[in-house]
């Protein structure tokens, strides 16, 4: 892509190095600070002008000078460009030499929106330092938040992926306090008057200036050397939290150290700084961000308390901890070019971060979880209008920020995967490791990489993936019988069912993976390389199954009868191929290609599944099928009782009692059936979480709620029962000092069918009493209950303006409220009304997610126009409704 084709800062000038000093911060009161930033740079051309990104700066003066300090120009006149977020330098003199240094006073502010240079707010566990920063009830910390374009609220600089340079970082900070920055503590010295002390890093490698970070607090830490040797000596791994968290980061470094040494190990080369800490930050908009050497994570992300905490989050932690170690070469040693390339850096980070964590656990079943959890999201999204390929071309950076989503992280990893399959992983990680080796500390881009896996494979991996990264869409491969053989076709799929010619012109390369024969042991590895073909040497009476568990990105589309006998021999299929029979028969439902009543009979055959990861699919599955039908009572009790009755069984074996030792896979099995009988009226599973709630909420018993089960019994609770339950959950969120409580709570009080308390939630989540960062997970919670759904959009209409308000702090979780809200309804009208609300509004941080809104309802509204009435039939007919 020509760089003509975005919109980039004037050539002019180069940084090389940028020495940054920050200093009289006014903590506790104005939160300014003051800032002399140092560049040294290259000059491209004689010029009168310097142009920088800045954002909510105020710059008080720039000069340039010579290498020997020597001034050449002051700058005579400085203006801002808010909307383009530059600060424009001019000078009287042509600066004409070559190499200069850049020198800038400015003053800057610890906002509290999550970005830049920011301050978290907290309650303390045990007593702080004497001068921690403190306002009102609230203590606070600072750090940074600089992807994809807040280096520029920071400090004002070249704020581009490719501008890299070498940082020197010093702050003056509290005597008590604690500085952490991407590289190691240099020295520290007195501050401007007693009380306070400057400290100054290590020069940085050569990197982009959005992996730049700085952080401030009253933190502790827990360390671990790696096991390998870099350069003859171990490199110290620590987490650090705010004082008293400590020992909740045990799990996380555990993951971390080790992580390091195999990433060291599968890329052949050294992890490239001397040190790598992580850190839990109070407030933090995204899971986490890969800082060079100073990866920052929301709390959830890394603290884990044994005991307290559910289960559940170990998964993550191990997986983000993970996903932001691989960043640490996969695009901050190795970075991409420009913004449209961010999904290499994403979708790698994800697929490689899974591959470590089923590397360090493999009783986890990651990939089976990664095929029900991440390739069924992004399938869900690539298949509406409202998609967008892989590689977005992004002509201005300031719109990246709406393609951080499940198309970059979640299909640029399903496709990376379904390559590493057919490749083979050491070949893969081979042509991996060339890329890094020949790019590092430098910019590359996806044919890069592809170059280097062509090479180590001898295949054109260029051809293969070109229509996968770059057309919008997947295809569905539908199949068809014929005698001694089958053919295949292949057509773009949407989830409306209705690709017209224009939109269906891509031809993908599509791996078969077609398993046959005896236990369907023999797999035939072809690819689909035409728009249709045929497969000889699979009779009538031939068993197969099409994509060998699910590495492909693909649905597959079965003549009616062969999905019976599939789902009649579910025996002979592997975790993930059941996972993809499911989804893709659940998906060609939605689109019309198939119907809901086989889907249904193919359901039925699940009821002796023992397989959590299973599960889940079937689980989310019929969760959607019941949030679509839900506004036809008959066709809802008949669904529920449907869902009771293919649960009950697998729901009444596993039991309530958690077993000392027990492995991962079945505490998440015993979880999930509970709730999901629950939520199908399973009575005694009703009776029997509404006892151990009474227990524990008039505090006879406090452990009657397992930590592993707070999720499902504070839910059914709070959805079968009205201001008492309700009340109890909401004094928990209040109380809790788990580190996974308050989400785990703010989930169940959204399961409400009381109008009234649906106001009094909502008008808590937009309270002091919620996080910012988690204001989105009362979106989910509403937009998941049917009963509730439409009182969210009337409250939003409502109270528009404070909505409005408080959202637009933070666009990243201003657009997920809006998508996650509102995407579950089922009514064209809703729609219609959603779409006029938004007409007069500035939607710029949130168009997309209008556009996936509008998308996703038309799908549910047409999907349930055209097969409710069949649905009906079906349940009646066995005895369902």
């Amino acid at each position: 892509m020509a760089s003509t084709d975005r919109d980039t800062l004037p050539d002019v000038a180069k940084p090389i190095n940028y020495h940054v000093s920050l200093f009289d911060l006014q903590l506790g009161s104005s939160w300014e600070y003051k800032g002399v930033v140092k560049i040294d740079a290259k000059v491209t051309r004689p010029t009168k002008e310097i142009v920088m990104n800045s954002k909510e700066i105020n710059v008080q003066s720039a000069e340039v000078l010579a290498k020997d300090g020597t001034r050449l120009a002051k700058a005579s006149e400085i203006t801002y460009d808010k909307e383009s977020e530059r600060v424009s330098l001019k000078f009287t003199h042509e600066i004409s030499s070559e190499n200069i240094v850049l020198l800038v006073d400015f003053i800057g502010t610890m906002n509290n929106v999550m970005a830049g240079f920011y301050r978290s707010k907290y309650k303390p566990v045990g007593e702080p330092a004497a001068d921690t920063p403190k306002e009102g009830d609230f203590h606070y910390m600072l750090s940074t938040q600089f992807e994809s374009c807040d280096a520029r609220r920071a400090f004002p600089c070249f704020d581009e992926p490719n501008l890299k340079a070498t940082f020197d970082f010093e702050i003056e900070i509290p005597k008590g306090q604690t500085a952490l920055s991407n590289m190691p503590v240099k020295s520290e010295r007195a501050g401007s008057h007693a009380g306070l002390k400057f400290v100054t890093f290590e020069k940085t490698p050569v990197m982009s200036t959005y992996l730049l970070a700085w952080a401030v607090g009253d933190f502790g830490y827990v360390e671990a050397m790696t096991q390998r040797k870099y350069q003859g000596r171990s490199i110290p791994v620590r987490v650090y939290t705010t004082r008293g968290l400590e020992d909740q980061a045990r799990f996380a470094l555990e993951c971390a150290h080790r992580t390091v040494d195999y990433f060291s190990e599968i890329f052949e080369i050294e992890y490239p700084l001397p040190k790598a800490d992580l850190l839990a930050v109070h407030e933090f908009a995204m899971g986490a961000m890969e800082n060079w050497g100073l990866v920052t994570y929301r709390t959830t992300a890394v603290l884990f308390d044994e005991g307290k905490s559910d289960n559940r989050y170990k998964n993550r932690i191990a997986y983000v901890v993970a996903h932001e170690l691989a960043h640490q070469w996969f695009g901050n040693l190795v970075t991409m070019d420009w913004w449209n390339e961010l999904w290499l850096n994403e979708g790698f980070a994800t697929w490689v971060g899974w591959l470590a964590v089923d590397h360090f656990y493999p009783d986890w079943n990651v990939w089976s979880q990664f095929v029900a959890e991440g390739v069924q999201q992004a399938f869900h999204l690539d298949s509406l209008r409202a998609s967008h390929p892989i590689e977005v071309p992004v002509r201005n950076a300031l719109e990246v920020d709406q393609i951080f989503d499940h198309i970059s992280y979640l299909k640029g990893s399903s496709v990376i995967r379904m390559l590493s399959v057919h490749l083979g992983q050491e070949t893969f990680l081979r042509g991996v490791a060339d890329y890094l080796k020949s790019h590092a500390y430098g910019n590359a881009t996806t044919n890069d990489l592809w170059s280097a896996l062509s090479k180590s494979s001898g295949q054109d991996v260029h051809g293969f993936m070109d229509p996968w990264i770059r057309k919008i869409g997947f295809p569905v491969v539908t199949v068809a019988e014929e005698p001694g053989q089958v053919s295949v076709r292949q057509n773009r799929f949407l989830s409306t069912g209705d690709a017209k010619p224009d939109e269906d012109e891509t031809t993908w390369w599509i791996p078969l993976g077609i398993k046959s024969g005896q236990k369907l042991a023999t797999v035939d590895t072809r690819a689909l390389t035409e728009k249709s073909d045929t497969v000889s040497g699979i009779g009538e009476d031939g068993f197969y199954k099409i994509n060998k568990d699910l590495s492909g990105f693909y649905r597959t589309n079965y003549p009616p009868a062969r999905l019976v006998k599939l789902g009649q021999s579910l025996d002979l299929l592997s975790t993930e191929d059941k996972i993809g029979l499911v989804g893709d028969a659940a998906a060609l439902a939605v689109s019309g290609e198939g119907t809901t009543p086989a889907l249904l009979a193919l359901l039925e055959g699940f009821k002796g599944e023992q397989n959590y990861l299973v599960w889940s699919q079937l689980s989310s599955s019929l969760a959607s099928l019941r949030s679509v039908f839900s506004q036809n009572e008959q066709a809802a009790e008949g669904l529920k009782k449907f869902t009771r009755n293919l649960v009950a069984p697998a729901a009444e074996q596993i039991g309530w009692e958690f077993q000392p030792n027990e492995d991962y896979l079945t505490v998440q099995l015993r979880k999930l059936l509970i709730a999901m009988a629950g939520n199908a009226g399973h009575e005694s599973i009703v009776t029997e979480a509404k006892r151990r709630f009474d227990l524990w909420a008039t505090g006879q018993d406090k452990s009657a709620v397992h930590t592993n089960l707070r999720s499902a019994i504070f839910s059914l609770n709070v959805s079968e029962g009205g201001q008492k339950e309700y009340q109890a959950v909401k004094e928990e969120y209040l109380r809790t000092d788990s580190v996974d409580g308050k989400e785990i709570c703010l989930a169940a009080m959204g399961r409400t069918k009381d109008p009234v308390l649906v106001q009094d939630y909502l008008d808590f989540v937009f309270s002091d009493n919620v996080a910012i960062q988690d204001t989105h997970s009362g979106a989910v919670s509403l937009a998941a209950n049917s009963k509730a759904r439409h009182l969210l959009w009337e409250y939003m209409k409502t109270n528009w303006a404070s909505v409005e308000g408080h959202l637009s702090s933070n666009n990243v979780v201003f657009e997920r409220f809006v998508r996650m809200g509102l995407s579950k309804f089922a009514d064209h009208k809703i729609g219609e009304d959603i779409a006029s609300f938004f007409k007069s509004k500035n939607t710029g941080a949130y168009a997309r997610a209008l556009v996936i809104v509008s998308d996703n309802i038309r799908t549910n509204a047409s999907y349930k126009d055209r097969d409710e009435a069949l649905v009906l039939e079906w349940l009646q007919a066995h005895g369902y409704a």
